[in-house]
């Protein structure tokens, strides 16, 4: 039996359908090669840092209670030190997210009397609340006394050096730098552009701290953000870190001083990252972080069909299909809710858990419009594996990142095409 022939037979998708799929990977071929590339040194980069610490089976048994002199969780600090070229690192379960890695950053290092600035506009959605820009500000960094100012991006999506570079003053502690699109329509920051924005702000500050949220960002590049000039990286393991196996937990790597004051944020001073328990996590945090290079190249390789393929429908994309990559997530534009929302149910449809639950709009917590959500994935929440989510906002942008292997990300977009034709939303 023929793939084409299966998929109609198994999952009701057309030949026209399977055609276009067919169409949309040869012209991702040659921007598959350029992904292999970078997946492979990055592949050799993590098995070095693996090697150099001495990993060993006997380091994968958890520790309970407080989790003191627990040898796995020690080393995989060093492991994840070295890797994103950082003098430390800290890495634990108890950071169920990106956004609570973040903020332990953020309340670590600002004090009351002192700003932090945003260089790339209006941080994600969840820290908001986090800032105090949105909701009660109970326990935000504004109830703390910390000022918060921000530089808009350009109409290009470029940092805008001249109005940022005016916000930075004395009393600034931190510098933020999202590297990743989050719900914007714009292209996530390459590292030449992360090293140019690191080099422009110590030369007005030298001592700020710069902190950027590598969400989404990792191994897609050759290097990372703390080894072009960041003080500070943080982002989460059920994303492309923990290459699909981690449960939760979340990390921070950069200068050793300030990935100490965001353990203290943690914990608590004088405890710091001497303490937190690994359970059973070690071996699925080491595990998973040795499959990341090789799932975030799977995760990249998804994008890129997934932008030719919804080119070829005619709708608008973000990245367009030949531009750099800078984060794993591609962003379409739909221009109407119902295509939206057929399009993240056809992922649901495709996905190995779940598949029989239809994804509706709701008011999901730290988010300020109803978002829809599909993921069929085995560890909640994870957005390396396949998802589509979006806020339910004009101009209707589905965000689509993830993807364990190609495959499952071809398939959840064969379905989600042959969905809106089913429905009468598009022609092939």
């Amino acid at each position: 039996m023929q793939i084409g022939e299966f998929l109609n037979k198994e999952f009701g998708i057309s030949d026209g359908v399977v055609a276009m799929a067919k169409k949309a990977q040869e012209l991702s071929v040659a921007q598959f090669e350029h992904i292999d590339v970078r997946k492979e040194f990055n592949q050799y980069k993590v098995i070095k840092a693996m090697q150099d610490f001495a990993v060993s089976d006997s380091m994968f048994s958890g520790t309970s209670g407080y989790g003191y002199d627990d040898r796995g969780r020690d080393t995989l600090d060093k492991v994840y030190a070295k890797v994103f070229g950082a003098e430390a690192a800290l890495v634990r379960s108890q950071i169920v997210s990106g956004t609570q890695a973040l903020a332990i950053c953020m309340f670590g290092v600002l004090r009351p009397g002192m700003n932090m600035v945003c260089a790339t506009g209006k941080p994600y959605d969840t820290l908001e609340e986090v800032i105090g820009i949105r909701g009660n500000g109970s326990g935000s960094l504004k109830d703390f006394g910390v000022e918060y100012k921000q530089s808009d991006l350009l109409a290009t999506g470029k940092i805008d050096f001249t109005t940022l570079l005016t916000l930075i003053d004395s009393n600034t502690g931190l510098v933020l730098i999202q590297r990743s699109r989050g719900y914007d329509w714009r292209s996530a920051l390459s590292i030449a552009d992360l090293k140019e924005a690191c080099e422009k702000i110590k030369s007005i500050r030298s001592d700020v701290a710069i902190l950027v949220d590598n969400c989404y960002g990792e191994f897609v590049d050759f290097y990372e953000p703390t080894e072009v000039g960041a003080d500070l990286v943080a982002g989460s393991l059920i994303k492309n870190p923990g290459g699909g196996l981690a449960l939760t937990g979340g990390y921070v790597a950069g200068k050793a001083h300030l990935v100490e004051l965001a353990a203290n944020r943690l914990t608590s001073p004088g405890l710091g990252g001497h303490v937190g328990p690994s359970i059973t996590h070690n071996r699925s945090f080491f595990q998973g972080l040795f499959l990341a290079p090789h799932v975030v190249s799977e995760s990249l390789k998804g994008a890129v069909f997934c932008g030719h393929l919804m080119k070829l429908l005619g709708f608008e994309i973000s990245p367009e299909v030949y531009d750099f990559r800078g984060d794993i997530i591609q962003a379409v534009k739909f221009g109407r809710e119902e295509l939206l929302v057929s399009f993240c149910q056809g992922i649901q449809k495709g996905s190995p858990v779940d598949s029989f639950v239809l994804p509706q709009p709701w008011d999901m917590p730290g988010y300020e419009n109803p978002v829809i959500m599909a993921a069929g994935g085995f560890v909640q929440g994870a957005s390396i594996e396949l998802s589509a989510d979006a806020p339910i906002k004009p101009p209707y942008i589905a965000y689509m990142q993830g993807g364990l292997v190609y495959e499952h990300v071809k398939l959840g977009l064969m379905m989600s095409v042959q969905n809106m034709f089913e429905k009468g939303l598009v022609t092939l």
